[in-house]
C-alpha cells in the first residue's frame, strides 16, 4: 500500500505551510452552489491551525487558461472559508499569484493563521509545470501539504512540481482516505468484490475494466457503455449511443472475464426512448429487442433486480458512472436502484466520483456510503492501477 508522510508525522509550530487543496467549486453569479469540497479541506486545514502552523491555501478554480479572470478568482471562497473555520481567511489578492500582496500577507502571519492565494490557474505556468512558478510557490513555505485528490492524476506546478523546492511535502486528510479507501479497495479487498461501471463511454473506462477484471469476483456494466457491448454479443442497439472502435475490445473484455471467472453482467431489458429528452415516448424491451430509431436511456426494471441481487453478498464495492441518463427524471430509476441497493448492504462502499457521486448525493444516500471520492478522474485512474503523480510526489513514511 502506498504509505505517505502525512499531516500527522511532522511538527508545523511556527513553520509557514503551503496547502493545496481542491476549492475547484461551482459558482453561480459568484455564489458558491455546492460546497462539499471546502467542507471536506476543513480537518486538514483545523489541524495545521491547532497545530500553530502559518497555514497558506492554493487551489486551482475553472479553467482561466494562465490569464486573470476575475469571475474565477478565489475571492467568494476566502469568505465562505472564514466563516466555516470561524475565523479570518485572508485573500492575497495578485493576479500572478505570488505577488506583492501574496508575499506581504505571508511576512506578516502569525501562528494559526490563515491567507488564501490566487487561482493558481491564472498562471499560464501551472498547469505545463514549468519550474519558475513552482519555485515562485515554493518560496512561500517551509512545509507543503497536498491534500487535492480531485487533481492528483495531473503534475501541475501546485501539486508536484512545488515538491522539488520543499524538503518536507505530506498529505491531507483528505488524501490520505482517498489512497487508502481506493487503493485497499482494489489492492486488497474484503470478497465478494464488485465492481459497477456506468457513464457513457467504454472509451474513457477501457484500462478500468481491464484492471478490474483482474481483481473482481463480479462487473457490472451500465449506462451508455452497455450498448457497445450488447452490439459485441451481436445485438441490435438502435439509435443507442455505441461506440463502432470498441466493439473488438467489448468481445476481448467478455472473453477475458470467461478466462478469469469473473461473473460480468451486462444488461437483460432496457428503457428506450424516441428521443434524447425527458419528456419523449418512452418503453421497456427485453435483451436485444431495441428497434431501429429507438434508443436506450436507462436499464430495465428486471436488470435493476439482477444487480441489487449482484450486489447483496458484497463485502467491497466500487460504483463509478451512472446506470442510465440520471439528469432526466424518466431515465434516473437505474441509478436510483444501484444507489438503493448499495445503501442497504453491509460492505465497504466506494463512490468513485463525478456524476455516481453526484447522484448518491442527489438522492440522499451519501451518509449511507463508505467513502464518496472527490476527484472524478483522479479516482478512475487510481482504479486503473495508474500512479497518480500527486501522490507520487509526497515523501515516503
Amino acid at each position: 500500500m502506498l504509505n505517505k508522510k502525512s499531516v500527522d508525522d511532522i511538527n508545523v509550530k511556527g513553520k509557514r505551510v503551503l496547502v493545496r487543496c481542491d476549492f475547484n467549486v461551482p459558482l453561480q453569479e459568484g455564489k458558491i452552489t455546492d460546497e462539499n469540497r471546502l467542507v471536506q479541506a476543513l480537518p486538514t486545514i483545523k489541524k495545521l491551525i491547532n497545530d500553530g502552523g502559518k497555514v497558506i491555501l492554493c487551489s486551482h478554480l475553472g479553467k482561466p487558461k494562465g490569464e486573470p479572470k476575475p469571475e474565477l478568482s478565489l475571492a467568494p471562497v476566502a469568505a465562505r472559508l472564514s466563516e466555516l473555520l470561524g475565523q479570518e481567511v485572508k485573500f492575497a489578492k495578485d493576479d500572478n499569484v505570488v505577488g506583492e500582496n501574496a508575499k506581504a500577507a505571508v511576512a506578516a502571519m502569525k501562528e494559526g493563521e490563515v491567507v488564501l492565494l490566487e487561482n493558481t490557474r491564472y498562471r499560464a505556468e501551472e498547469t505545463k509545470n514549468i519550474d519558475s512558478f513552482s519555485e515562485d510557490l515554493a518560496s512561500l513555505c517551509d512545509v507543503f501539504v497536498n491534500d487535492a485528490f480531485g487533481t492528483a492524476h495531473r503534475a501541475h506546478c501546485s501539486n508536484v512540481g512545488v515538491t522539488k523546492f520543499v524538503e518536507t511535502s505530506v498529505v491531507g486528510y483528505l488524501m490520505q482516505k482517498e489512497i487508502e479507501f481506493l487503493g485497499n479497495a482494489v489492492n486488497n479487498p474484503k470478497r465478494p468484490f464488485v465492481a459497477i461501471l456506468g457513464g457513457s463511454k467504454v472509451s474513457s473506462k477501457i484500462s478500468v475494466i481491464n484492471n478490474l477484471l483482474d481483481k473482481v469476483d463480479t462487473l457490472i456494466i451500465g449506462g451508455g457503455m452497455a450498448y457497445t457491448f450488447m452490439k459485441a454479443l451481436g445485438e441490435e442497439v438502435g439509435n443507442s449511443l455505441l461506440e463502432e472502435d470498441y466493439l473488438d475490445y467489448a468481445k476481448e473484455m467478455l472473453e477475458k472475464a470467461k478466462t478469469k471467472g469473473v461473473n460480468l453482467l451486462i444488461p437483460v431489458d432496457t428503457v428506450v426512448a424516441k428521443e434524447f429528452k425527458n419528456d419523449t415516448e418512452f418503453k421497456t424491451v427485453e435483451r436485444g429487442g431495441i428497434e431501429a430509431g429507438w434508443q436506450g436511456l436507462d436499464i430495465g426494471e428486471k436488470t435493476r433486480e439482477l444487480y441489487a441481487n449482484a450486489i447483496k453478498d458484497a463485502k467491497t464495492v466500487v460504483w463509478n458512472g451512472p446506470m442510465g441518463v440520471f439528469e432526466f427524471s424518466n431515465f434516473a430509476e437505474g441509478t436510483i436502484a444501484v444507489a438503493k441497493a448499495l445503501a442497504e448492504i453491509d460492505a465497504t462502499t466506494i463512490i468513485g466520483g463525478g456524476d455516481s457521486a453526484a447522484a448518491v448525493n442527489i438522492l440522499g444516500f451519501g451518509d449511507k456510503m463508505t467513502h464518496i471520492s472527490t476527484g472524478g478522474g483522479a479516482s478512475l485512474e487510481f482504479l486503473e492501477g495508474k500512479e497518480l503523480p500527486g501522490v507520487a510526489a509526497a515523501n515516503d513514511k
